[in-house]
């Protein structure tokens, strides 16, 4: 009886986020009568907070150092933004308008990481900084007006076009079977790479416990159902939209980053223990600059997906984008003092946001109450760490 209520315990806690998100699919599903589950929302969900899926990678590698965050994130996204379309509109090519982008953003990364790493100015006043400055600049950049995208190349690969979906190969009827084999393939590599993960831990000399087995195991189920059930309402509609395929390559590039490399085991170590970490010969201030000159280039990338789908750049686009990166990692379990979180935390947090955001504009409410209801979201993600970290000292 002891074991399992132990089990049971284990599964809760170590799949509470994962348990949220169904809570709150179920809710919005019934308070809008399920239009949040139909295949247009479905794939309106996935295009609007595209940018949120990217953002949060990055800030989740910022996060880790120290429980650090970037501030500017937003602002670079417009900026990129800005200058992207401003290019096109002189008629440059897509692919070098895209490029540019993401050079800029990484360039811009680099120019607040070398202050935080190695002038020691702090994130927080560094990135603050950086976001007044260019978000004026991009203001600067359009000289206040609105600038059109008509490329369809750049929107049809970056997902605001007409045509940026994965077309179905083997045209079926009623039914994009291109879609539905990519999204059974992909469930078929999750899990066994969740497989394969438990037994490399077992190998290694990892103590795998009974509650352990039963966490992977439910969370392995819960989220192949998830993905198997927005593949068939993506199947039903228009199938897959060009934004996730650079979302899922953004998340798994990062996710093997964060598991399987050297760099990726530097931020978990600075978080942990800086001191320690540089003590043992790790360059601590490298890792501060490559954690911040990486989310530049995100932010890059968050500007190309979000000039695309809305076909044009403003001044004020990304505003708030910050917020949104830094809830879904909180959301998704990463620790306020640094040193834990992971990507598959980020992506049920982005979707987390992304279903509140989409159900509550579907319910028709302001945004002032969304915001609120965010922020209390936020708040009581938190509170679970911090109130974690306090039992466990």
């Amino acid at each position: 009886m002891i074991m399992k209520t132990s089990s049971f315990g284990n599964v809760l806690k170590k799949n509470m986020m994962v348990i949220a998100l169904a809570v709150v699919v179920i809710f919005f599903s019934v308070s809008t009568g399920g239009k949040i589950l139909l295949p247009q929302n479905i794939t309106s969900l996935i295009s609007q907070n595209g940018y949120v899926f990217v953002l949060a990678t990055g800030m989740l590698l910022c996060i880790l150092t120290g429980g650090n965050i970037d501030l500017a994130v937003g602002s670079v996204v417009c900026f990129a933004g800005a200058i992207g379309a401003v290019l096109m509109d002189k008629g440059f090519p897509a692919i070098l308008a895209a490029i540019v982008m993401l050079v800029m953003g990484l360039a811009i990364g680099m120019f607040q990481g070398y202050w935080i790493a190695w002038v020691s100015v702090p994130p927080f006043i560094a990135t603050l900084a950086g976001m007044y400055a260019f978000r004026g600049l991009s203001n600067v950049v359009l000289q206040g007006l609105t600038v059109g995208i008509n490329n369809t190349t750049f929107l049809n690969i970056f997902g605001g076009g007409a045509n940026c979906y994965v077309p179905d190969f083997f045209k079926g009827e009623g039914l994009n079977i291109t879609c539905m084999a990519i999204g059974i393939i992909g469930v078929a590599l999750y899990v066994i790479m969740t497989i394969r993960g438990m037994i490399v831990r077992k190998k290694r000399g990892f103590r795998i416990g009974v509650g352990d087995v039963f966490a992977t195991l439910f969370k392995m189920i819960i989220v192949s159902a998830l993905i198997l059930w927005i593949i068939y309402e993506l199947a039903q509609d228009r199938g897959i939209p060009s934004v996730l395929i650079w979302i899922a390559l953004v998340l798994l590039v990062y996710g093997y980053i964060t598991r399987n490399t050297a760099i990726g085991r530097y931020f978990y170590a600075v978080g942990g223990n800086e001191k320690a970490t540089r003590l043992s010969g790790i360059n601590t201030k490298l890792v501060y600059f490559i954690a911040y000159a990486n989310m530049g280039m995100l932010a890059g990338l968050a500007g190309i997906l979000t000039i695309a789908r809305a076909k044009s750049s403003q001044p004020t686009y990304g505003q708030g984008y910050e917020m949104d990166a830094i809830a879904a990692c909180f959301i998704g379990g990463a620790s306020a003092y640094g040193g834990v979180g992971k990507i598959t935390g980020v992506i049920i947090g982005a979707t987390l946001m992304g279903v509140i955001n989409q159900g509550m504009a579907l319910m028709d409410m302001s945004a002032n109450y969304q915001r609120a209801v965010k922020g209390v979201v936020l708040l009581v993600a938190v509170l679970i760490d911090v109130l974690s970290n306090k039992k466990q000292s």
